[in-house]
């Protein structure tokens, strides 16, 4: 069910908070399912309570909040009173506890969600494959049989939506985190422009590309959840009309290389958009061939994570995952200048896109351009890691370097491997996206 469907549920009677915990509880504890690779750390006895409570306010007729009594998991990077935020790592263990809620939970609380558990990701949420050698690795829910990869960073997030662990989740975006776990599980996962939630008390990778936001079944329940995180009131948001829409497909970088199945799930997708009314024109965009120099490397997001790690390192470097510390070591080779001058290129490239993408109502094209491989491929050695993780993070992280926001929307045929549209704006466009995502959504993913 939407989230909408359960709280009519809680409503009506038909469920109560405590069945709902319960139900997610049993599911994450299920002997056969993935819950002990994508959970961390399960709060059963705090859940339940809570769902009590939810209960009997609902019992004595006491108005509640949008969430109040829905059981969602967090991401393992946000502050949780009383709770030490391992960020994935062995590194953290044995930390003092966080002494207050970040806001990302403050304000899931406020509105009255149940946080049942703290999901598993990437170490530190540096890798759009999923992997951690630390805490195990959740299987995708495609051809499990295989054991492909979740996606990351936000593996556990994606699982333990997919699972029916929990109705959403909330996980963090720096270069796809969110995007690509939903992509290849065939879920909606929304990125928003980066300020657009507050990330105080959340571990960060990267301050100046960080977001967070949710893993859900529909656009509907992202719409939702937008706006609690936001804080903004929970209103309902129109879906916008796809005739007259104007839609801009970038052929630079964008559509480079795809597999056969994730090239005819675009296409087919594309088609389906135009048929219903909308203008697809497809464009070089040539701005997005600049990407690699103004982030050559990753070198904004490492040097930001060796900032953060430094002191870490210095004491518990042989805790790493060594394909994580790899990737943060080389932050600390970029100069206090150098870093002063890709800030400023990517002012540009920002200026340059919004220019680009101006006179369009959205940038479409595919979230990611492989379904998921499995496991054993991508840890075969550290090339197969750095080639697989490259490509899974290649177009996602273009919508952050120009801080865009965007949502992942399914749209493969029935029966293969899950594969996601990305519905993109420029800065500050939010609802516009997710109200076109709302239109999009029933028009492109499978019955």
């Amino acid at each position: 069910m939407t989230l909408a469907q359960i709280a009519a549920a809680l409503s009506a009677g038909t469920v109560t908070s405590r069945q709902l915990v319960e139900q997610s509880l049993a599911a994450i504890r299920d002997p056969n399912g993935e819950g002990a690779r994508a959970f961390l750390r399960v709060h059963d006895a705090a859940a339940l309570a809570s769902a009590d409570d939810w209960d009997a306010q609902r019992r004595a007729g006491a108005k509640l909040p949008v969430l109040a009594g829905i059981p969602l998991s967090l991401k393992d990077l946000f502050d949780e009173e009383g709770i030490t935020t391992l960020g994935g790592s062995k590194v953290l263990v044995g930390a003092p506890p966080a002494t207050r809620d970040s806001i990302v939970v403050a304000r899931l609380k406020a509105a009255g969600a149940i946080i049942v558990g703290r999901t598993t990701l990437t170490e530190f949420a540096y890798s759009g494959l999923g992997v951690n050698p630390h805490y195990g690795t959740p299987r995708n829910a495609f051809d499990r049989a295989a054991a492909r990869i979740p996606g990351g960073s936000s593996s556990g997030a994606a699982i333990s939506v997919v699972d029916g662990m929990v109705p959403a989740a909330i996980g963090t975006d720096t270069g796809g985190s969110v995007r690509i776990p939903s992509a290849l599980n065939g879920l909606v996962g929304f990125k928003p422009t980066q300020r657009r939630v507050p990330l105080d008390g959340a571990l960060p990778l990267s301050t100046s590309l960080d977001s967070a936001w949710p893993l859900a079944h529909t656009v509907a329940d992202c719409v939702l959840l937008d706006q609690v995180l936001a804080g903004e009131p929970t209103l309902p948001l129109q879906p916008t009309p796809l005739r007259g829409a104007r839609f801009a497909t970038p052929t630079t970088v964008f559509q480079d290389d795809l597999s056969p199945g994730v090239a005819a799930a675009f296409a087919a997708a594309l088609g389906k958009l135009s048929a219903a009314g909308a203008t697809i024109v497809e464009v070089p965009m040539a701005v997005f061939s600049e990407a690699a120099a103004v982030n050559p490397r990753g070198a904004i997001i490492s040097h930001e994570a060796y900032a953060w790690h430094r002191r870490l390192l210095e004491t518990g470097a042989d805790k790493y995952d060594p394909r994580v510390i790899s990737r943060i070591r080389p932050g600390e080779l970029v100069s206090a200048e150098t870093y002063q001058d890709l800030l400023a290129a990517r002012r540009r490239f920002i200026a340059a896109v919004e220019l680009a993408a101006s006179g369009f109502d959205a940038l479409l094209m595919p979230t990611v351009p492989e379904a998921a491989p499995t496991i054993a491929e991508v840890t075969a050695d550290d090339e197969s890691y750095t080639r697989w993780n490259l490509r899974m993070l290649r177009n996602p992280a273009l919508v952050n370097l120009f801080d865009g926001c965007a949502l992942s929307v399914p749209c493969h045929a029935a029966g293969s491997a899950p594969v996601g549209l990305m519905v993109a704006g420029t800065a500050g466009t939010d609802r516009k996206i997710l109200g076109l995502g709302l239109s999009i959504e029933p028009v492109v993913r499978l019955a």
